[in-house]
Parts: structure tokens; sequence; C-alpha cells
């Protein structure tokens, strides 16, 4: 795994004015999804390797708690990475955000470990019944705070459709709600602990973290552009920003994204490491290496005011 980190030195070099150790001291504040954990930790560090007085605080937690902490609790930060780009669109693009940009895709899974009850029997087809088992436990997390949540009620629908079991999404949704937790990186520790047997959440984090999982159907993972129309048939609604408010939410394939919130304390900073986490030289390179794949270059059609400063990473950019 600690090939990961490597990137060509003359490459990075020409990544956006990155190598300037000489620069200013300064802090640069980013809240991100749980599930990005990982490798944004290995590009912080890449990045300060060549800035080395550029500090860097990442404040993980689920998307849609992170975007409240901005719209709720006028907390600042210089960048924010979500694991749904309608978490910013929705929650954000109202007066705290202008842009966002779609940077890579990812899958649900069904992850387990050597521990789990039936780990030698479990499979694509009969997971919904191994799970209704009342002595089999797994976790989720909570829709309201974190995009895999409400990702994994939207699959639960898509499951009931797929293996035509009228209930099974009610059915599961029911049971073991006491291991619901704010975001789904929290519910490796109950896996570990054999207190959960079973968790839905990204095929990212369980390759990051040498997880066994069940690979779920295209029709039911929200992994595949080309059925967009059918995920649309899930749908959820969530927590809005005011109290007695909600957000819809429609199924669609997964789309993570990151946005440069209006009142970053210092957005030039965080257009500098922007530039070099959308580099396929960099971030990206360590994005698509720890199981996700790359949208970059990305359309911008519908991502709000993108800032020239990016315009290079679009496809209309690429298209020229």
């Amino acid at each position: 795994m600690r090939n990961w980190i490597f990137i060509p030195l003359a490459s990075f070099f020409l990544i956006s004015g990155c190598s300037q150790p000489n620069a200013d001291k300064k802090t640069l504040t980013i809240f991100h999804a749980g599930s990005l954990s990982v490798p944004l930790k290995v590009a912080a560090d890449s990045f300060k390797r060549y800035n080395p007085k550029v500090t860097i605080n990442l404040e993980a937690a689920g998307s849609v708690e992170c975007a409240r902490k901005i719209t709720d609790l006028n907390r600042k930060c210089d960048l924010f990475f979500s694991s749904d780009y309608k978490v910013i669109k929705q929650l954000l693009e109202t007066g705290h955000a202008d842009f966002f940009i779609p940077f890579a895709s990812n899958r649900m899974v069904l992850a387990y470990s050597s521990k789990s009850k039936f780990a030698s029997t479990i499979d694509s087809l009969n997971w919904p019944t191994i799970l209704l088992r009342p002595d089999i436990f797994y976790g989720r997390s909570d829709p309201n705070t974190d995009p895999c949540g409400y990702r994994t009620v939207l699959a639960l629908q898509l499951a009931e459709k797929y293996y035509n079991r009228k209930g099974l999404a009610d059915s599961l949704l029911a049971k073991d709600n006491r291991f619901i937790r704010p975001k789904e990186v929290d519910l490796l520790a109950l896996l570990e602990a054999s207190a959960i047997d079973y968790l839905f959440i990204y095929e990212s984090v369980v390759k990051q973290h040498g997880l066994s999982y069940i690979t779920l159907p295209d029709s039911v993972n929200l992994g595949n552009p080309s059925l967009a129309n059918h995920y649309s048939t899930a749908k959820i609604n969530i927590r809005g920003i005011n109290p007695g408010d909600s957000v819809s939410i429609t199924g669609e394939p997964i789309v993570y994204a990151f946005t440069i919130p209006n009142n970053a304390p210092n957005p030039s900073l965080a257009v500098r490491f922007a530039q070099y986490f959308l580099s396929d030289t960099g971030g990206m390179r360590i994005v698509t290496q720890m199981g996700q794949q790359s949208l970059i270059p990305f359309d911008k059609s519908d991502c709000g005011i993108i800032p020239d400063d990016f315009s290079a990473f679009s496809s209309e950019s690429h298209d020229r």
C-alpha cells in the first residue's frame, strides 16, 4: 500500500506551484466525508512534503453533518469534500458555495469479516435472507447525517425489486437500528469487535481496510452510470436545513464532489491543494488506487460557477 503515496518529483513541481517551501505559514482546514479519510490523509501528507509550512487539519464526519457545520454552526473550512455532490448542491448552494467539482464514483457493497456468522456461505443471492436472520446483526450509517446511510436505504429499495421480495426493504430497515452510526467508517470498529456481522459501506473503504465483501448487483449498488433511470425509482426524505424541513433524495449513480466555501479563510491555498488533488499524478492517482473511479475530466454543465483555476480539469477543456 505504500506505493500509493509515491508521486514523481518532477510531476509534483508542475502541479499549480505546489512546491513552495518558503511560503507563509498557513492552515488549511478540510471538512470531508469519512469514506475519504484514508486517501485525503495520504494526499495531505504528499502536499505537505513540498509545502512544509502548511498545516492541514482534516475533519471527518458524515457529509450532511459536514454541510450543517457550515450552514447551521457557521464554522469555516477551506475545502469541503462530500461523498455526494447533491449535499453541496442542495445544502450549500444557497449562499455558502457557488460551485462543486465532481471527481470520483464508488459502489455500495456488503462488508464482513472472517468472524462474521455465515461468512463462508453468504453470496450475492442469499445475503437478504441471511441479514434477516434473528441471530445476525448488521450496521448502517444514519441517513440524516451521511450519504452512505441514505444510499443504504436506496440500495435496499432497489434490492427489493431486483430479488422480487416485497417488503424486504422495510423488514431490513426495521432491524438492528441500535447499530446505526453517524458515518459509515464508525461501523468498522463494531465489525472488528464482532458486535455486528455485516455492514453496508463503500467498496473503496473495504478495499482500504482489507475487508471481505459481497459485490451487490449493478441494479442495486448505485455504481453504474448507465442505470441512472433505474436508480431514480428509489427515494428517501432526510432532514432539511431548518427544523421540520425535509430534503428528498432520489437514487442515482454515486458521485463524490468538493467545493471551496465562499467564506474560506485561505481560498488561494485551497485552490492550490484542489489543483494538486485533481491532478492525475497527484490526488486522483491516490483516489483511484484506493478503490474509486475517476470522473476527471469532469462535466461542468451543472456544477455552478466553476473558477477558471479548474478549467483545465473539465471535459470542455479536453475537447478543444
